[in-house]
């Protein structure tokens, strides 16, 4: 018996500091996991939010609160449309990159959100965890970005962190 996916979506944050599109580890692990879920019919979609003038801040669209430009709002629309929401990161001195760090702020922007059953908008949405880097700390920085996904709202299921040091 084999399952059906090919409903779900995907949405994959590769926070590498890079902003252009040259080549990062952080991709080519990214690369892998979403190669795996295409092939069980995943639609998968990756974002590199160093490219995209992301405002700082914890509000859902920054431009009311000063800022001229702000591209989260877009990001979200894809985000609220997805199943699956995994964040990719180098390690820089043992912890996520701010990148990163970013992205979980402006999800947490959401979280006053709810669905139309009175959820947590991130409700019945699964998260994961994909890690890069040179040195150790891969498993703290899962923790943390699971932790955080979780205490959002997202699903974590067992095994939901993958990680490629040296």
């Amino acid at each position: 018996m084999s399952a059906d996916f090919s409903g779900l979506r995907a949405v994959i944050f590769n926070c590498t500091l890079k902003r252009v599109d040259a080549p990062s580890h952080t991709q080519t692990l990214l690369d892998a996991v979403a190669a795996l879920m295409r092939r069980n019919g995943v639609s998968v979609e990756t974002i590199r939010p160093a490219s995209m003038p992301i405002a700082f801040g914890v509000q859902p669209d920054m431009r009311e609160e000063g800022w001229s430009e702000d591209a989260w709002p877009g990001i979200w629309e894809k985000v609220r449309a997805a199943d699956i929401v995994i964040l990719g990161t180098p390690i820089w001195l043992g912890e996520e990159s701010s990148v990163c760090r970013l992205i979980i702020e402006r999800l947490y922007a959401q979280s006053g959100q709810l669905n139309d059953r009175g959820q947590s908008v991130f409700y019945g949405k699964v998260g994961g965890a994909a890690i890069t880097g040179n040195e150790d700390g891969l498993k703290h920085c899962a923790m943390s970005l699971n932790f955080a996904l979780n205490h959002l709202g997202f699903t974590i299921p067992p095994q939901a962190d993958c990680g490629w040091i040296g």
